[in-house]
């Protein structure tokens, strides 16, 4: 364990702290085949994708776990092991327990710089020891009440495969050994997300089933000086993460936006709080859906850029020639003594790694639960299924291969990357086929895993390791096929997009000559739009002469 641990903090030793990162929710009343559906996005920097594994283990008595900060690397200290630990590939276990997160901040003063325990490490933690997704919000109270908590302001998504729940918490800083925190169950037919904003309000403090909360939340808020009025009236974020306009347009617009694909609710009502105003009506924490979401549904969502809304980011000079949905860091920029911001879609190519969890109580645990999981940008990964009883991760996720200053052939976080960072610049001449390749793998991966279930669940009650051996080949294999698809991806965007020109297909094959040498190439040139703003920077200096 130890070892294990060690290596995960040198792989992310160059991180910088996730803080721009998505996470939805969607009950299993709400999902088209009664799945809780919660998806992540790891967002930042300097940050590689693989998928961590702490397999099920007995501890002796006095066996003691080694904390090292997830962002940093850094050795916080160390706690009792619990006397047995769960089964984790990535960020669910073999009960279907899945968590994610997404970094609020919140009040800087709150931050306990002695603390034990960090939001990553806290995540590992809880899926080792717990059943469900109530275990683990008492787990990650408990513990960091205990030990302390060295994170800033966190938003958890924490679901099993019965219900969903939002977690928020924040330390007590230097005040205060502990955390304070709020978690509220998403209803079963309501879809929820929250990005990088603390999202949980106003709360019912009588609903002891379905809102659980620390008990000094408002007594500790009155002695800081956020807050003086009444009890029912409390309000979590505004008190512990106050917004501003980062908070909102940067961050609480990706919530507007999956909620504005699958809210029954009109969200116009709503673009003044996620444009950024402060003082406009704030969104809910949950609403119902138009229509129960699926699988891909969640998976579309987690590739969005804010295509036709009026955050779209696909309209404008910023995304370069070939309208790159996506903008340079930092967020915002100084020109001629003024600031200006970029917009921060749901989709960014920042992204380390990125997973829809798929809960299903009406299966057993080991077939039900499923990470789908792909390394680098949402919008140009593939989702392949990790299932819960995992217990060999896929070569292509493993850590060892992940480094993030080391290129390697084997790593899907790497040659993802290759190929996308060979499609931004020209994105949307190579969008349309980036999205048929990935379509294909995915669908022929989700047929297969249909009839893979079906055969597990015919034979796991008279042959549980012989079922559980048959999802963790298919985890393996799904994983290596679509790293192995994807290099053939780059290698034929590499021939037929090269120096900015098309090579012509015909029955999909490219086009040759008689003499078979390649056919003619396609010159795009430059799209018109982006003509006129040359020509308007540029006035007659390209203008082309009248022959005398």
């Amino acid at each position: 364990m130890k070892k294990n641990l060690l290596f995960l903090a040198a792989i992310l030793l160059v991180a910088q702290a996730a803080e721009a990162c998505t996470n939805f929710i969607v009950g299993k009343k709400a999902s088209t085949d009664g799945s809780v559906f919660i998806s992540y996005s790891a967002d930042s920097f300097g940050m590689s994708g693989f998928v961590a594994h702490f397999p099920a283990a007995q501890h002796p008595e006095g066996t003691m776990r080694e904390i090292y900060d997830w962002d940093s690397g850094k050795y916080l200290g160390s706690i009792p092991e619990a006397p047995y630990t769960y089964n984790v590939a990535g960020n669910i276990n073999e009960h279907q327990v899945a968590i994610a997160e997404t970094t609020f901040g919140g009040r800087a003063e709150l931050v306990d710089t002695t603390g034990i325990i960090d939001y990553g490490s806290l995540i590992y933690i809880a899926l080792q020891r717990s059943k469900t997704a109530r275990e683990a919000i008492e787990v990650m109270t408990s513990l960091t009440n205990e030990y302390g908590y060295y994170s800033s302001g966190e938003s958890f998504s924490i679901a099993d495969a019965n219900e969903a729940w939002i977690l928020e918490m924040i330390s007590k800083g230097s005040v205060e050994k502990g955390t304070v925190w709020v978690a509220i169950r998403i209803p079963d037919d309501c879809i929820s997300a929250h990005a990088n904003q603390a999202r949980i309000r106003k709360f019912d403090m009588s609903d002891k089933e379905n809102v659980l909360y620390s008990k000094d939340v408002v007594k500790f808020a009155r002695k800081q000086g956020y807050y003086s009025g009444d009890d029912k009236d409390f309000d979590f974020a505004a008190a512990y993460c106050p917004a501003d306009f980062g908070g909102l347009r940067y961050c609480d617009a990706r919530v507007w936006s999956f909620f504005n694909m699958y809210a029954a609710e009109d969200m116009n009502k709503y673009l003044a709080w996620a444009s950024g105003d402060a003082t406009a009506t704030p969104m809910p924490l949950y609403l119902k859906p138009k229509a129960p979401l699926s699988l891909q549904d969640v998976q579309k969502g987690m590739r969005d850029h804010y295509e036709g809304t009026p955050f779209d980011v696909t309209t404008d000079l910023g995304g370069g020639i070939y309208n790159m949905p996506y903008r340079l860091s930092p967020l915002s920029y100084k020109y001629d003594g003024k600031e200006y911001f970029n917009e921060r879609p749901i989709s960014t190519f920042q992204t380390a790694f990125t997973f829809v969890a798929q809960m299903r109580n009406y299966m057993p645990n080991a077939v039900g639960g499923v990470m789908w999981f792909g390394a680098d940008d949402s919008n140009m990964i593939v989702y392949t299924p990790v299932y819960c009883c995992t217990t060999t991760i896929p070569n292509c996720y493993a850590a060892k291969n992940a480094d993030p200053v080391t290129f390697s052939w084997e790593s899907s976080f790497w040659v993802f990357n290759w190929v996308s960072n060979m499609i931004y610049p020209k994105y949307s001449l190579v969008a349309d086929d980036m999205k048929r390749v990935q379509s294909e793998i995915e669908s022929n991966i989700y047929e297969r895993s249909k009839a893979v279930e079906q055969q597990v669940l015919a034979c796991i009650e008279a042959s549980p390791k012989y079922a559980m051996s048959i999802l963790n080949d298919f985890t393996c294999e799904t994983a290596e096929t679509a790293l192995a698809e994807w290099k053939k991806f780059g290698e034929y965007i590499i021939v037929k997009y090269n120096d900015f020109v098309v090579k012509p297909e015909q029955n999909g094959r490219f086009k040759r000559t008689e003499t078979g040498i390649g056919a003619s190439v396609i010159r795009p040139g430059y799209p018109d739009e982006y003509k006129k703003e040359l020509i308007r920077q540029t006035g007659d200096k390209y203008i082309v002469p009248k022959a005398k």
